[in-house]
């Protein structure tokens, strides 16, 4: 199954190292992030959830929820976590996902037709609380996740899906924003009173709104 920016997020329960849960229910109203791992006790993904429990405050002030996948059962993440908390110094404080018979991997489409058939591959969906995938990034085994630039382009999401704007290359939280292409310049004097910057008539640049 191929997921598309702006699908639903197939729901699904499943078991997890903190109890069975229903995807969509589980989200409530917040915001999530939803990441698989090929398998358990893999180093990368070692350092990865380790990375991810020690930033978790900074997902909890956006209103993010972090659930973690690999098609190895619950007892085994169970064992994993152990091992994470040794070498990386926190434990896991987010659930993951046992996806033993591979469920949720064949509905998000994390396992490559041309991979081992029980390997998923590296992938990361951030979903909206109105259920609909706004972003999905698929990383190769051996490279690390950016777990930094997940947080902003989640930055980048949240401000864009209040305001009529847009972010430019490298953005961050704060930079100066670009006005939307739909948005003409009549209406951008309603929206914008304090004005803008037009370097060209289809760029216009102004700071970003509070």
């Amino acid at each position: 199954m191929t997921i598309r920016l702006g699908d639903i997020a197939p729901d699904f329960t499943a078991d997890t190292t903190q109890g069975r849960i229903s995807f969509h229910q589980w989200l409530g109203e917040s915001w999530g992030v939803l990441f698989s791992h090929p398998k358990d006790f893999t180093p990368v993904c070692t350092t990865e959830l380790g990375y991810v429990a020690r930033i978790k405050p900074e997902f909890d002030k956006r209103n993010v929820k972090v659930i973690g996948l690999s098609v190895d059962p619950v007892d085994s993440h169970v064992k994993w976590e152990a091992d994470i908390a040794e070498t990386q110094g926190t434990p896991v404080n987010f659930p993951m996902i046992g996806d033993s018979d591979r469920k949720v991997s064949d509905l998000y489409g994390m396992i490559h037709p041309n991979a081992n058939d029980t390997l998923t591959v590296r992938s990361v969906f951030v979903v909206g609380p109105d259920k609909k995938v706004k972003l999905s990034i698929t990383y190769p085994a051996s490279t690390g996740r950016n777990f930094d630039e997940i947080l902003r382009v989640i930055d980048s999401l949240q401000l864009t899906a209040k305001h009529k704007v847009a972010t430019p290359a490298n953005w961050k939280h704060g930079d100066d924003v670009i006005i939307g292409s739909a948005v003409s310049d009549d209406e951008a004097k309603q929206l914008f009173p304090q004005g803008w910057k037009t370097v060209k008539s289809y760029l216009r640049v102004l700071p970003q709104p509070k």
